[in-house]
């Protein structure tokens, strides 16, 4: 690992090449989530709406147990390796963090498995329990070794693997699907597809860093004791954001649960595209806030505009081709999981925001500041989520979902203001709200079909924003070539 892949942080360079690598991985993701919508109509079709629901409840369970025992460690990799002096301390810092991720991966395997079994879940679905959470296991270690990646701003090769991933998951669902498999055999593909994605991501990093685990607990402790808070605040938020599922799961019923995972399946793959383009950020936000609070602000602020903006646009799409995107999958044309969709699709301006302001938060050591605004989020979710699920069912699950967004997004905001964070461009978020309603009405006005209608939406809301000289001039770093890092910005 040379010493000119962390320097490129405090150059000039840095900004647009985080950019060009966000754009990088939103295409990579981009490409998974169209190879998706070829397997995902083939999964919920061949599965049925029933058990399509206990398949989403049970990557729900583990995705919350990974959130759990995760504990902030790979955000907190790329923090640590973008401010280390040296290369002997980025060793050391990995191999305490790989020890650590096993043992706490183990744990979670456990508490998966666990739950399952007495959750009522049944043999096959506490076995296929057990074999997503070895997936995770597998995952979690590779995401690990993505941080080192991700730390040097080496985005191409991290989206790279994460298609690789995708693409293996995407053949082994039409292989399975072909084969006339059970609901067991696509919670055992994880396992495959997560091993290859580890397999590619030690093949990147060796030689550049140690990939030795240390089992160290006297290590561990001082690591523990300054990610506490965070740790805990990423347990919770793994927990708000799919606990409406599991909610579900238990006091509304099947076919209802069913409708809402269609249309959180769709949200939750979206979702990533805010981590990812906040994510690109976060090794600047992470060295210019230890070093230079003046630019820490720029590029802070530049984020959360850019964030809002890209959130309502991808709301207006989705909303307006939501009968395609859930016909597509169900092959109804009337399902009733497409106004459950519509109403999900708002999550996505408050994923967007709430991505861009917690990683500034995150920057800034804020750990308390995030683990409240995420407590705040999951007791909205748990009490709308009781209180409208079971009469309101998917549509319910829906209103609690985007309500407990909203919070987190204004938790997050409010949280960095009050810590004497940058000045954020709220002047940006009238404009943005009132572009994007209008946007939305004129694709709505077309009345043909859903994805002309998104198209037109959207179009209107972009040119909206360009008349109003709110078109973030970021896109137009996209078009530039790189030049030779000129030196820490002035």
């Amino acid at each position: 690992m040379t010493a000119d892949d962390y320097e490129l942080l405090d150059s000039r360079d840095a900004g647009p090449v985080a950019i060009r690598g966000g754009a990088m991985r939103t295409a990579a993701f981009t490409g998974s989530l169209l190879l998706g919508l070829l397997s995902a109509p083939l999964l919920v079709r061949h599965l049925g709406d029933a058990d399509f629901g206990r398949y989403a409840s049970v990557l729900a369970v583990v995705a919350i147990v990974t959130g759990l025992t995760e504990g902030g460690i790979n955000t907190v990799t790329m923090r640590s390796l973008a401010g280390a002096a040296d290369a002997r301390e980025r060793d050391r810092i990995m191999a305490d963090l790989l020890g650590l991720r096993l043992i706490l991966s183990t744990v979670g395997i456990a508490i998966a498995v666990g739950f399952a079994a007495v959750a009522g879940y049944g043999g096959d679905l506490v076995l296929g329990t057990l074999c997503a959470a070895i997936g995770m296991l597998l995952s979690v270690t590779q995401s690990l070794l993505g941080a080192v990646l991700q730390a040097r701003l080496r985005f191409g090769v991290a989206s790279a693997i994460e298609f690789a991933r995708g693409l293996l998951t995407v053949g082994l669902i039409v292989v399975l699907v072909l084969a006339g498999a059970e609901l067991l055999a696509f919670l055992v593909i994880v396992i495959p597809a997560a091993a290859l994605a580890l397999a590619l991501n030690v093949l990147a990093v060796r030689g550049t860093i140690v990939l030795r685990p240390a089992f160290h607990p006297d290590r561990w402790l001082p690591l523990l004791r300054e990610t506490a808070v965070f740790a805990v605040a990423v347990a919770v938020n793994s927990l708000y954001f799919r606990l409406t599922l599991v909610i579900m799961s238990l006091v509304a019923t099947t076919p209802q649960t069913g409708h809402f995972a269609i249309s959180f399946r769709v949200v939750e793959v979206l979702i990533g595209v805010p981590i990812i383009l906040a994510g690109a950020a976060f090794p600047i936000l992470a060295r210019s806030a230890r070093d230079d609070r003046e630019r820490f602000a720029r590029v802070s602020a530049r984020l959360f505009e850019l964030c809002l903006l890209t959130g309502v646009l991808l709301s207006i799409g989705l909303t307006l081709s939501a009968p395609f995107v859930v016909e597509v999958l169900t092959g109804s044309g009337d399902h009733p999981a497409t106004d459950v969709l519509r109403i999900q699709s708002l999550a996505l301006i408050a994923s967007f925001v709430a991505s861009a302001t917690g990683y500034s938060l995150l920057s800034l050591r804020r750990h308390r500041e995030t683990l409240l605004a995420n407590v705040g989020s999951l007791v909205v979710v748990v009490v709308l989520a009781l209180s409208l699920a079971p009469t309101l069912g998917a549509v319910g699950g829906a209103i609690a979902a985007v309500a407990a967004d909203f919070a987190l997004a204004a938790g997050n905001t409010i949280m960095l203001v009050r810590k004497q964070g940058p000045a954020l461009a709220f002047a940006a978020v009238p404009i943005a709200l009132a572009a994007g309603a209008a946007g939305y009405l004129a694709g709505y006005g077309v009345g043909v079909h859903p994805l002309v209608q998104a198209s037109a939406g959207m179009a209107v809301y972009l040119g909206l924003l360009l008349a109003l000289r709110r078109f973030p001039p970021e896109v137009l770093e996209l078009t530039r070539r790189r030049q030779p890092p000129e030196g820490p910005p002035g």
